[in-house]
């Protein structure tokens, strides 16, 4: 079976088993790319409304109750016709900083400018341009975490990505102390990371998040943190604003190691729109400006200035707890109908809207990640092997299975009547074997 996995894997994450033309080399698509590629295959398209798309990566963009009315106009004027700044219209960077002010940094004397703010055409483009401008160093990335780091950590040669590997016994869990020990044993210059992960759900928040950034401030190691689900977290302490970030911990914004990758993509549930942002020292965002005018060119100018209004603070709070609330009870009905047909969960996500299931106990094919994934397509069900997230730059450690070749990734992104529409699908397959 984990044989006839890797096979798998080897021919068709790429999407076909031939090699790319000429001067070209063959680039693998990351996990939420091939699962809907390999469905498109057999009639899926997210305006058909048969099937149920629990490997995607977005969350619902309708109406929640309780959330500000969503947006489905943009004028444009005619400036905004033009080019924007590679760093982002000087408008919507101002307007960053002071969220993060507002939100994090209230009564401390060091706070961030537009000058601390680089916005981007889309998460990867903002993790690209920072990925493009870092020096010759050891560079620390989890496992499990996101699938296009993969890529990402593999493009660019100056530095030397070097994994660490978290336990599912523990609940996936890294202590602070175990932090230290890694940036001064391995040499790390940088660690990336998402907080909270995906796919596991695991959150690093509060005085822990704290120690973290002390630790990087007092090794010089600079933490590269994808927040893009930080307004996903359901065990937000008492009395605490519902967002979390490590702009909270940092001492002088511009000498501190913490970059912050966040965007509309998630928290404000506007994919489609393409505006992110990288909050940093000074030093590092003019890098990453230079950066992305070769790589990107910059950002979408209409929708940079259509975005101001939505970083508001009232807004924001507003939004945050509507997806909170209607997030949280579909975590927990997915959950608990997972559990109920044999999944099982080393730990219920504290954060994101996905759930890192282990399907070993599941009776076979199902019993393994890429089977699961096959078999729940026949039903019109996408879900994610755990494999992709199994981050292997330059398949260094290729030639053996994954470790998480029996777990599977389900987003909760979908409505609630999507969900149970796939529950009842996947109960079905599972008692049907």
């Amino acid at each position: 079976m984990a044989d006839d996995a890797n096979r798998d894997k080897s021919d068709n994450r790429n999407g076909s088993g031939t090699p790319a033309p000429g001067a070209f080399r063959t680039v693998p698509r990351t996990g939420v790319i091939y699962v809907t590629t390999e469905a498109s295959k057999l009639g899926f398209s997210s305006a058909n409304p048969d099937w149920c798309n629990l490997g995607q990566g977005q969350p619902e963009t309708g109406d929640l109750p309780g959330a500000p009315p969503r947006v489905h106009n943009v004028s444009i004027d005619v400036d905004d016709q033009e080019y924007a700044p590679v760093a982002g219209i000087t408008e919507l960077r101002e307007a960053i900083a002071a969220l993060y002010n507002q939100l994090y940094r209230r009564g401390l004397p060091s706070q961030y400018t537009a000058e601390n703010v680089c916005v981007s055409g889309g998460g990867r483009a903002a993790l690209t341009r920072a990925a493009a401008s870092l020096a010759s160093i050891n560079l620390g990335h989890f496992l499990p975490d996101y699938t296009a780091y993969e890529e990402l950590l593999d493009i660019f040669k100056a530095f030397t990505a070097i994994p660490i590997l978290l336990e599912g016994d523990r609940g996936y869990a890294f202590s602070s102390e175990e932090l230290r020990r890694e940036i001064m044993g391995r040499g790390l210059g940088a660690i990336l990371l998402s907080n909270p992960c995906n796919p596991t759900g695991k959150h690093v928040e509060g005085e822990e998040l704290a120690r973290w950034v002390s630790i990087a401030r007092e090794l010089d190691c600079t933490l590269l943190l994808d927040e893009f689900y930080s307004h996903y977290v359901y065990r937000t302490r008492r009395g605490a604003l519902p967002v979390e970030s490590a702009a909270r911990y940092v001492e002088d914004v511009n000498r501190d190691p913490i970059l912050l990758f966040d965007g509309l993509t998630k928290n404000w549930r506007y994919p489609g729109w393409r505006v992110t942002w990288t909050v940093g020292p000074k030093k590092v965002i003019d890098a990453l400006s230079s950066a992305g005018s070769f790589l990107d060119g910059g950002g979408s100018k209409p929708l940079q200035r259509a975005a101001i209004p939505l970083l508001a603070e009232e807004h924001v709070v507003k939004e945050t707890l509507a997806i909170q609330a209607a997030f949280r009870d579909k975590r927990d009905r997915l959950h608990s109908r997972l559990e109920r047909i044999g999944v099982r969960f080393e730990r219920a996500p504290e954060g994101t809207f996905y759930l890192w299931g282990d399907v070993s106990t599941l009776p076979p094919p199902l019993n393994d990640g890429m089977g699961l994934f096959r078999a729940a397509l026949d039903k019109k069900v996408i879900v994610v092997p755990g494999e992709f997230f199994d981050v292997n730059p330059g398949k260094r450690r290729g030639g053996r299975p994954s470790r998480f070749r029996h777990y599977v990734r389900f987003s909760f992104g979908p409505s609630a009547a999507t969900l149970d529409t796939a529950l009842d699908r996947l109960t079905a397959l599972v008692e049907g074997l």
